[in-house]
């Protein structure tokens, strides 16, 4: 059973009272006082309970993260980047991911209701007026992870998704002369995959090079579906960029199925740079995303907004793309 500041008390000699104002850092006790207890709190391996002092101070040192999903590297990355800042700050982050089982409002709800949270970081595909309005009214310091949201009322941290996808496209025609290209698209609903699309589109636009597009969903199995459509096609393309690194390992998966080589084949590029691209056979070509910088930026943002006044204006931060050249294509 997990000791607690009754225990610490006892074996101290002192009140209750004193005990917590130790744990809370009353400037009140004496040196001596102090270190005698958390000595003894120490050598009892005493942690106090997060929630209640949230409750007695009426403050938290909790801030929430929630994602659509937990189930690649790329939201992983995010935690990691969100997580280092918090805890820099003596500060615990809560994850939570707004899955199928549970829509994204309910989500965001279910934390705003709870009182425990200092802070709210929200990665969405596309920030709605009702979902912004639910925000809006909580009075919570929120940032959202968005590429393309129009809604000014939020700090905002994006990817400059058009720019990596529309430098990639280029670089495919230009550098290695590709003249029939095709686009696995992520989710038809997200901003980030909207703007990779349009990137791709506006590139073989302006070079005039015909293109083909194909639907996906961000997952491996995605990429693997839209791949096998690709390949089934009359005329194939030439390569394939799929709008993240999750398809296009996905596409591997068909075409190493069909005992199809890459890029002799049919050429694979995609998008993030997660660190399993690095790996695959051959590697992977794509565009890279510093994912963890993009916590990073979010947590500095919402701690910026805890810390400071309703007066700071609202921040806008983009973050840049890269070109990752391998062997893929």
């Amino acid at each position: 059973m997990a000791p607690t500041i009754k225990e610490i008390a006892a074996r101290a000699h002192v009140s209750i009272a004193t005990v917590s104002r130790v744990i809370n850092k009353d400037p009140r006790v004496t040196k001596e006082t102090r270190a005698h207890i958390l000595n003894i709190a120490e050598k009892l391996e005493y942690r106090p309970n997060i929630l209640a002092r949230n409750f007695a101070q009426k403050k938290s040192n909790l801030i929430g993260l929630i994602l659509p999903e937990i189930s690649d590297e790329y939201f992983t990355e995010v935690i990691k980047g969100v997580d280092e800042i918090a805890f820099s700050q003596n500060l615990y982050t809560v994850v939570a991911s707004s899955h199928k089982y549970k829509s994204l409002k309910d989500e965001v709800v279910t934390f705003i209701r709870n009182g425990l949270l200092s802070g709210l970081i929200l990665l969405v595909s596309y920030l709605d007026d009702e979902l912004s309005s639910i925000l809006s009214k909580s009075h919570l310091p929120v940032v959202i992870i968005n590429s393309n949201s129009k809604n000014k009322k939020f700090d905002r941290i994006g990817i400059d998704d058009y720019y990596g996808s529309f430098s990639m496209t280029t670089h495919l025609i230009k550098k290695k002369h590709y003249d029939f290209l095709s686009h696995i698209t992520g989710p038809l609903d997200n901003d980030d995959a909207g703007l990779r699309k349009d990137g791709f589109i506006d590139a073989c636009k302006k070079y005039g090079v015909k293109y083909v597009i194909e639907k996906g969903d961000f997952s491996q199995e995605g990429g693997f579906n839209a791949c096998k459509k690709l390949m089934n096609l009359k005329s194939r393309p030439q390569v394939i960029f799929a709008a993240n690194d999750m398809m296009a390992i996905g596409c591997y998966d068909y075409l190493k199925q069909n005992k199809l080589e890459i890029p002799s084949d049919i050429g694979v590029v995609g998008f993030d740079d997660i660190f399993v691209s690095q790996y695959l056979n051959p590697p992977l070509t794509t565009v890279h995303v510093n994912i963890e910088e993009v916590g990073k930026r979010a947590a500095e943002l919402l701690l910026n907004k805890i810390q400071g006044s309703n007066n700071i204006p609202v921040s806008v931060v983009h973050i840049p793309t890269e070109l990752i050249l391998r062997e893929s294509c």
